[in-house]
């Protein structure tokens, strides 16, 4: 028995060969042209390997690109906002040919044979376009857009069959592909199972967010982004032992799960927050939490673009239920937490700090207000500051 919502395109999608498979495959593979991967590319390889990018079967042909960048639907019609693509030099490219196998190779320790790309296409990509319609930007400074542009010029399209999955030596006892998370959400007899997208650590304002959509959910998929992320960003281990303290302490044990998300951020503001959607569907949940700004950096996007994205698609379409969050804080005068669209009184009473002010009190290695952040948490924020 596994979840009962219906993956994106109508079926979970693997594309990790059997053992008998694999063997065959492994000899051939040695001998093909290789390719390594980036660690964002290694990260979508191994999205697509799980089903967790359903319906692609590999990396998008141009036709798929184009379409998704100009329309945010692949060319069947599905929708579908950040192209996920296989991007290599022109050199690269010049030594592989359509029809052939290519062996992609890990980006990290010994490189293992990770998959054959049967080569469709080489096109180019139109960084200047996507860039644009993407992230709304050209800007550089946005850390997708310098992404992009640090890739290569062509792009290599076509299914893979995946003969290692990528080998992980972190959070292993939270890694779930969607197949193991739809079990685990069956046997536990969800229905309603809402997830939560974070990159950050949970403060108090996103633990409210979390435990309103459990008032009316029976589970909540804390799933936080480990992949590459931007090199401020506090690091991934950091930030998991910040989630575990909170479950350990705040939440009900039996109505949570923790499972670590392998995707690369792109900081693409509202066609992520679609992304991270149908991404979840496919990890078998019913309800995802949009809070103000989703996947936002700095001043590229409008405070509730993330939200109005939803309305440009018909709710069938994206198949889960978007849960809309505004900006939340506590309230002295409330005597509890509460939102732009709950609190009637003034900033004087709300508990609001940026983030240049949270990073300040924490390096000198203060506690934030308790209303701000649980005191577990900030100490390993702060903790962790000392690290060399």
């Amino acid at each position: 028995m596994t979840s009962s919502i219906t993956p994106h395109g109508g079926k979970l999608i693997n594309r990790l060969l059997g053992a008998s498979e694999q063997e065959k495959k492994l000899e051939l593979a040695r001998s093909l042209p290789k390719i390594t991967l980036s660690a964002r590319q290694q990260s979508d390889l191994d999205m697509i390997a799980c089903g967790a990018l359903s319906p692609l079967e590999g990396f998008m042909g141009e036709k798929d690109y184009l379409s998704v960048i100009n329309t945010m639907r692949l060319t069947n019609g599905l929708p579908w906002t950040i192209p996920i693509t296989l991007a290599v030099t022109e050199e690269e490219a010049k030594k592989i040919k359509i029809g052939n196998g290519v062996a992609l190779v890990g980006a990290t320790g010994r490189s293992p044979l990770l998959a054959i790309l049967h080569l469709e296409e080489k096109y180019n990509a139109q960084r200047d376009l996507e860039a644009e319609k993407v992230y709304k930007t050209t800007d550089t400074a946005h850390p997708g857009v310098a992404a992009i542009k640090k890739e290569g010029e062509i792009c290599l399209g076509g299914k893979v069959e995946v003969l290692n999955r990528v080998s992980y030596s972190d959070f292993l006892d939270s890694r779930k592909d969607p197949a193991e998370l739809r079990t685990l959400f069956a046997g536990k007899k969800w229905r309603r199972i809402v997830a939560f997208q974070t990159r950050n650590p949970i403060h108090r304002a996103h633990e409210y967010l979390t435990k309103s959509a459990l008032e009316i959910c029976d589970g909540l998929l804390i799933h936080p982004i480990v992949g590459e992320t931007k090199g401020d960003d506090i690091p991934a281990d950091v930030r998991m032992r910040c989630y575990e303290v909170l479950i350990e302490n705040y939440y009900p044990k039996d109505r949570v799960v923790l499972s670590v998300n392998p995707a690369a951020m792109r900081y693409a503001g509202p066609r992520e927050a679609i992304f991270h959607a149908l991404i979840r569907k496919n990890y078998g949940c019913t309800h995802f939490i949009v809070g103000r700004d989703h996947a936002g950096v700095g001043n590229y996007y409008g405070t509730f673009d993330a939200h109005f994205i939803f309305d440009e698609f018909k709710p069938e379409e994206i198949g889960i239920t978007p849960l809309f969050f505004d900006h939340s804080f506590f309230c002295h005068k409330c005597e509890e937490m509460a939102s732009n669209k709950t609190c009637p009184h003034g900033a004087e009473s709300r508990v609001i700090l940026s983030g240049t002010k949270v990073r300040e009190m924490l390096a000198k290695g203060e506690l934030p207000p308790q209303e701000f952040s649980r005191p577990e948490v900030a100490r390993i924020l702060i903790e962790s500051m000392k690290r060399p």
